[in-house]
């Protein structure tokens, strides 16, 4: 019986509190540094590991969730409360991973091709990974999304 079958009584918990498996939607409020990235992306994987997906889909969305979070880091704010939010759903065999932050200066865009910079890889590979990706802004913050699997509901932006 994998976790989805289980009830919420015989669930799993990963360190956020989040049961495991459970669910179609999962969200965290991970504290913001740089830290944070791995555990919140063993507990993306934990979790779709547990319904059972494509493991190529499970390692997309490993990444895809690495650079979103790292990039919020890197370039943008927390959001109020000093977190970032991260946010997974899962719809069939497709995962829809997105991460909010409090905003930057600029909107995020896939860096030009270059061969011997060290970083600014982030939303190319993120690009190359998920079927389709977007950035959405509100009077809170913004939010960068990527669809691992297929399609999401979600216009590409």
């Amino acid at each position: 019986m994998n976790a989805a079958d289980k009830g919420v009584d015989d669930a799993e918990f990963d360190e956020f509190g989040g049961a495991i498996g459970q669910g179609q939607v999962r969200t965290i409020r991970a504290p913001w540094g740089p830290s944070t990235v791995t555990r919140v992306r063993k507990a993306v994987v934990a979790d779709l590991r547990a319904r059972d997906l494509d493991e190529q889909t499970i390692d997309e969305s490993e990444i895809v969730v690495s650079e979103l979070m790292t990039n919020a880091i890197r370039h943008a704010r927390p959001l109020a409360d000093g977190c970032l939010r991260v946010r997974w759903k899962v719809r069939g065999e497709v995962v829809e991973v997105e991460v909010t932050d409090g905003g930057g200066d600029t909107t995020p865009v896939p860096a030009p091709a270059a061969v011997w910079v060290s970083s600014g890889r982030g939303l190319r590979i993120i690009r190359s990974l998920a079927h389709e990706w977007g950035v959405g802004e509100d009077k809170g913050g913004q939010t960068v999304w990527a669809a691992m699997g297929g399609p999401s509901r979600r216009r590409a932006t």
